[in-house]
């Protein structure tokens, strides 16, 4: 990790960066719909980070960065785990009997979840934190009681434990032996994409067919553009602006997902999930200008 200070960036590339994580992952929801119509939800997943990996990895070296140590790629294997395998292939679990854009709202708790684990760190909560994770509490346990999530048991399971996967390898990250901020995203994609594989072989997922062309791009932008730019995107804002601001896409994502969903797929909502939508994105945006204001 770079220890000294990096010029300030302009407003241009902060909101460049922005942009592309509040719109192209706000529209992997939908992606991921499109591609289980010809991929199984693990195997599509591991195909997404191999490829994405590969690529980026072999991009960085040809730049000179170097290679992670072992104990680099054990700390990657970790975070792969919890963030890819656990995060992004349980939300693709999820997605074969929940809609995109209910996905995308339940994801939405992952602050909240960051914020109670950052009490094991001892980051202890401001005052506001709390009203907000109270809050945002109470959001996913209206959303998770509505009449759309309850049909679907193994779906709201899978999207209750994604957002706690995700949340716990994040606060588990810091302080670790990882390489330089890509690096470190490439092992970790590579890591999650070889776990997501041999989790779906072994419980029986195969591609027996061609898959539909539309599959086959959506898997493909999804390791382009939502890995590789994405996470990019993603990172370098870790490293150019407060926190508060790099993760303000976990209450972008979700409208985008639900308004995509809605233009393109048709999907539709109950007046629980967007019940339960509104309070958990209320809650997020307390604990982001609550950690504005103590930061």
């Amino acid at each position: 990790m770079n220890s000294g200070k990096s010029a300030a960036p302009s407003a241009l590339a902060v909101a460049l960066a922005l942009g592309s994580v509040y719109l192209v992952w706000g529209s992997t929801y939908l992606a991921i719909r499109v591609g289980l119509e010809g991929y199984p939800p693990f195997l599509m997943g591991s195909l997404r980070f191999l490829a994405a990996s590969a690529v980026f990895y072999a991009f960085l070296r040809w730049r000179g960065h170097a290679a992670p140590t072992r104990a680099q790629w054990k700390n990657a294997a970790v975070l792969g785990f919890f963030m890819m395998l656990m995060g992004n292939g349980l939300v693709n679990f999820a997605e074969q009997t929940v809609s995109s854009g209910l996905a995308a709202i339940a994801v939405a708790s992952m602050p909240l979840w960051a914020a109670l684990f950052g009490v094991m760190k001892r980051q202890h909560p401001s005052r506001g934190e709390w009203l907000g994770l109270a809050i945002g509490f109470v959001g996913v346990v209206w959303l998770n009681a509505g009449s759309e999530m309850r049909a679907s048991p193994g779906g709201m399971l899978a999207l209750l434990a994604a957002p706690i996967a995700w949340a716990w390898g994040s606060v588990w990250s810091r302080g670790r032996d990882l390489p330089a901020p890509f690096m470190s995203t490439a092992a970790q994609m590579f890591c999650g994409g070889v776990a997501m594989g041999v989790l779906g072989l072994a419980l029986g997922e195969r591609i027996t067919q061609v898959p539909p062309l539309e599959a086959t791009l959506a898997v493909g932008y999804l390791a382009a553009f939502g890995s590789i730019v994405g996470f990019s995107a993603y990172v370098w804002l870790l490293h150019h602006v407060r926190p508060a601001l790099a993760t303000s896409y976990a209450y972008v994502n979700p409208p985008i997902a639900v308004l995509l969903g809605a233009l393109l797929l048709g999907e539709r909502f109950g007046a629980s999930a967007i019940g339960g939508m509104v309070v958990i994105l209320a809650g997020v945006l307390i604990i982001t200008r609550a950690k504005a204001r103590v930061a």
